[in-house]
């Protein structure tokens, strides 16, 4: 039953399984971040460009902090 739970819950990106909460999440983040570094940014060319830059890398960051893998590796002894 809880498998079933799972699945209603997961979507796949790039032949993986995400959690659609996570995603989400993980897309405000980045998104609040690199807006806020992009309207922070000197109004001189690129500085806005890197400042947003900058944003998204801080949005990863906090991203890959605050929301872990949920991944299960099962390691099987299998001879050819």
């Amino acid at each position: 039953m809880k498998e079933k739970e799972n699945v209603k819950n997961n979507i796949e990106v790039w032949e993986d399984i995400v959690s659609i909460k996570d995603l989400v999440m993980s897309l405000i983040i980045c998104s609040v971040t690199t807006f806020v570094a992009y309207i922070l940014a000197p109004n001189e060319p690129p500085k806005p460009l890197f400042f947003g830059l900058t944003g998204a890398i801080i949005g990863f960051i906090i991203s890959s902090i605050f929301i872990k893998p949920k991944r299960i590796f099962i390691e099987t002894n299998e001879e050819n």
